[in-house]
């Protein structure tokens, strides 16, 4: 699975705004100071992610970027899906296939079936999480299953 560069960095660009104070906005150029990406990059994600209306440009001295709602409201999934698309496309054989080269056979391509069900498995993971989620502190690994090795001493 890749993540594309304007994936990644849009959904960075997204938690910067959901850092901040609820409300308030940061310029192009603090989110290119943030997170170290070029300003002309940044302008062009705040334009992808307007079009999507996950976030609002706002106007005058204090202008810039605020989120278009509150954190716990705006789904990874939708943000991805803004930023590029989904890891499989059912149509992708439709598009990519040379007539005649492909000795899967349609709709019953194992291969196909194999990324059908990565892509369930990917949206299922993604439907359950915000930006909210991403910008609480990560959980601690759950304790290693193997045993830990203890000292006797002998007398």
């Amino acid at each position: 699975m890749k993540i594309t560069a304007q994936e990644e960095y849009g959904i960075r660009c997204l938690m910067q705004l959901g850092r901040g104070r609820e409300g308030a906005s940061l310029t192009i150029a603090e989110i290119s100071r943030a997170e170290g990406i070029s300003k002309e990059y940044v302008a062009k994600l705040m334009r992808v992610l307007r079009k999507g209306s996950l976030v609002r440009s706002v106007r005058g001295q204090a202008g810039g970027y605020v989120l278009a709602r509150p954190l716990d409201q705006i789904g990874v999934s939708e943000a991805l899906s803004v930023l590029g698309g989904r890891l499989y496309d059912p149509q992708f054989c439709d598009h990519h296939s040379l007539e005649g080269t492909c000795s899967q056979g349609g709709e019953g391509c194992s291969v196909r079936h194999l990324w059908r069900s990565v892509q369930d498995v990917v949206d299922q993971v993604l439907a359950r999480m915000t930006l909210a989620d991403l910008l609480k502190p990560p959980a601690p690994p759950p304790p290693s299953s193997v045993p830990q090795l203890t000292t006797i001493r002998l007398n």
